[in-house]
């Protein structure tokens, strides 16, 4: 019972302090005013979700070989809006951004690499070519003053597409979390 009274007013202090007025405990640095999440939280709650069961979905078919989404891209199978292209990495904007300024970049050939984990010493050179592919790209996209390469890896990293593909992301309007 003094277990149950304890978790309870600890779950009431923790309440309160979600919902003052003072930087404390606030989501990635949205002002919290009312009594309830802010809007913006609750929908990247949502989309983690959603990520996480199509990453699981593709994780089923990870291994198969054939061709993903990304390959059909790089043999203008299907149409991209591409941003940079050279003979080992082609970069283009993803179909649902989740920044101002998103972009995927990809290596043109998968060799194995569908993913970080999958990284072998002769896979060196293109990991450091899509590195630098990210870098040209945020120059042209404008992020000088700042950006980020996320790299999603496995299903619980909500890779959703088993062939490694870096996401630069940045623009103005862009909130970054502490960290």
């Amino acid at each position: 019972m003094a277990a149950m009274a304890a978790a309870a007013k600890l779950t009431a202090a923790t309440s309160s302090l979600l919902f003052r007025r003072t930087p404390l405990l606030r989501p990635h640095g949205l002002r919290v005013f009312r009594r309830f999440a802010p809007q913006r939280f609750v929908r990247h709650i949502a989309s983690s979700t959603n990520e996480e069961a199509a990453a699981k979905a593709a994780a089923a078919t990870a291994d198969t070989g054939g061709p993903t989404i990304f390959d059909k891209i790089i043999a203008k199978e299907i149409p991209s809006s591409i941003v940079y292209e050279d003979e080992k990495v082609l970069a283009f904007r993803d179909i649902n951004p989740q920044a101002p300024v998103h972009v995927l970049v990809i290596p043109k050939v998968r060799d194995g690499l569908t993913g970080v984990d999958k990284a072998e010493p002769r896979h060196f050179e293109i990991l450091g070519q899509l590195l630098y592919a990210a870098k040209l790209v945020a120059e042209k996209e404008g992020l000088a003053e700042g950006f980020r390469i996320v790299i999603n890896n496995g299903p619980e990293g909500c890779q959703s597409v088993y062939h490694l593909h870096l996401h630069v992301l940045g623009g103005r309007q862009m909130a970054w979390p502490a960290g």
